[in-house]
């Protein structure tokens, strides 16, 4: 067994550890740690199939961006341990069901012959200065350019849904309006009033 294998193995072990005890464990903070640590295992698998584009993207977005915002409103929630214990029972049968389902599936598509040494071989190395980014960006945006646009505007699309549906306008509510804020003068906001000096009575006296 050569190096890459060991390290393959060594980092998919890592990986699945780190997977189970994100679902098992019952602190969020420590289950976003272990998430953290899968991410980072998955980067390094991908560093062993020549996926280094891949693996610097996983690690610098979802590490270094998504889990870091998880860390923080986790954090700032404040959550309650306790409330998240009671109710673990309950919902133990239906995920360990669960849990099998997905088990059997995986074993039955990865037994098939379709996904065996032979159909499947390892991608051979790459000659000295092939870049994995510039033949990522090259299919994208050459074989697979229509696909990507569509993508992309699906995710237009819904991004837009997802405002229309959330935002709502609320006769309560009071609303600013910048342009209004903008063009108001010093007339609008002071307003001078002269008035004639009394005196008291008192200071009469």
């Amino acid at each position: 067994m050569s190096f890459t294998q060991l390290a393959f193995y060594f980092f998919a072990a890592v990986m699945i550890f780190a997977a189970t005890m994100v679902i098992t464990i019952r602190n969020p903070v420590k289950a976003a740690l272990f998430l953290v640590l899968t991410f980072v295992s998955g980067a390094c698998v991908w560093m062993t199939l020549e996926a280094e584009f891949l693996a610097i993207v996983l690690v610098l977005v979802y590490v270094g961006a998504v889990m870091v915002l998880f860390l923080f409103v986790v954090m700032m929630l404040d959550i309650n341990l306790s409330r998240l214990r009671e109710g673990f029972g309950e919902y133990l049968p239906i995920g360990g069901l669960v849990a099998v389902l997905m088990v059997l599936e995986m074993a039955i598509v990865l037994s098939a012959d379709s996904f065996d040494q032979q159909n499947m071989p390892r991608p051979e190395p790459e000659a000295e200065g092939y870049s994995n980014t510039k033949e990522l960006g090259r299919l994208l945006y050459t074989f697979y350019v229509y696909p990507f646009e569509i993508a992309a505007l699906i995710l237009l699309v819904a991004i837009i849904a997802a405002i229309a549906l959330t935002l709502r306008k609320r006769p309560e509510t009071k609303y600013q309006n910048p342009a209004k804020q903008v063009a108001v003068q010093r007339e609008d906001r002071v307003r001078l009033v002269k008035m004639a000096a009394e005196r008291r009575k008192d200071d009469r006296s």
